[in-house]
This record gives C-alpha cells, sequence and structure tokens, in this order.
C-alpha cells in the first residue's frame, strides 16, 4: 500500500512538473521577447528575418532554456530518484545550450534563405524541452537493463 501511495505521488509529481512545461510554451508571447515566433508562424521560407534586439533575444532564449531545463531535471530526478542521473543529464545540457547557441548565434549573424530552417530547428531545441523526450526513455532503458 504504501509503495502505491508513492507512486501515486511521484505521478502527481511529475505532472504537475509537465503543467509548468506547458505553461511556459503557452505563455511564451507574454513571458519571453522572441521575434522569430510569429516569422516562423508565416511562410518564413519566403520572407524576411524580423530585425531583432540580439541581445535581448540571447537573455530570453537563455532564460527560457534555463527553466526548461530547471522542470526537466527535476521530471528526471522525480522519475528515477538517482543523482548520477541527475548530474549526468545537466551536464548534458550544459554541452547542448553551448553547442546550440553557438550554432543558433551564427545562423543568425550570418542568415541567408537556406538557413531558415536550420535556424528553426536549432532555435526549437533552445526554446522547447525536446531533450527531456530523449532523455526519459533512455534512461528507463538503462534501469530496465539494469546496467551499473
Amino acid at each position: 500500500m504504501e509503495k502505491a501511495v508513492k507512486n501515486k505521488f511521484r505521478a502527481l509529481q511529475i505532472g504537475l512538473l509537465v503543467l509548468l512545461l506547458a505553461a511556459l510554451r503557452f505563455f511564451e508571447q507574454d513571458l519571453f521577447y522572441d521575434p522569430l515566433i510569429q516569422f516562423f508562424k508565416s511562410d518564413y521560407l519566403l520572407g524576411i528575418i524580423p530585425p531583432m534586439d540580439m541581445a535581448k533575444l540571447m537573455i530570453n532564449l537563455s532564460l527560457r532554456y534555463f527553466l526548461n531545463t530547471v522542470i526537466s531535471l527535476a521530471i528526471i530526478y522525480v522519475s528515477f530518484r538517482d543523482m548520477n542521473m541527475l548530474k549526468f543529464s545537466a551536464l548534458l545540457y550544459a554541452i547542448l545550450y553551448v553547442a546550440a547557441t553557438a550554432v543558433f548565434i551564427f545562423l543568425v549573424l550570418n542568415i541567408e534563405r537556406e538557413h531558415y530552417l536550420a535556424l528553426f530547428y536549432v532555435r526549437r531545441f533552445l526554446i522547447h524541452p525536446l531533450f527531456l523526450l530523449i532523455l526519459l526513455p533512455a534512461f528507463y532503458y538503462y534501469k530496465l537493463r539494469g546496467f551499473k
């Protein structure tokens, strides 16, 4: 009985954290400066990239990445209760941030129409918790197989 209550509490915690991720996405236009939101909602392959305040954009992308990362790490920790997985995930998130940010800045500063799609996907990795969708099944498989 005790284990069932713990599992329900854990599921509730994960559900609330997922709702936080959804709230970040739902209120993105109100919370974050990102002129690329409207650009990519339009027929962007035919358009011209809008003018943007690069410093403000990078601060907001970084803040959004940080918030998604903290919530994602909380989901990973609540799911597996393993500090080694949490540390490994934090390291992977840090590496992804550095790499994706460098590529994003390069693409924005050297933008040409043929790079719009690359910019779209790099930006998506920065503003959405896609990495969580990769890590959760990987860690589940790791636990299931009993790797040490």
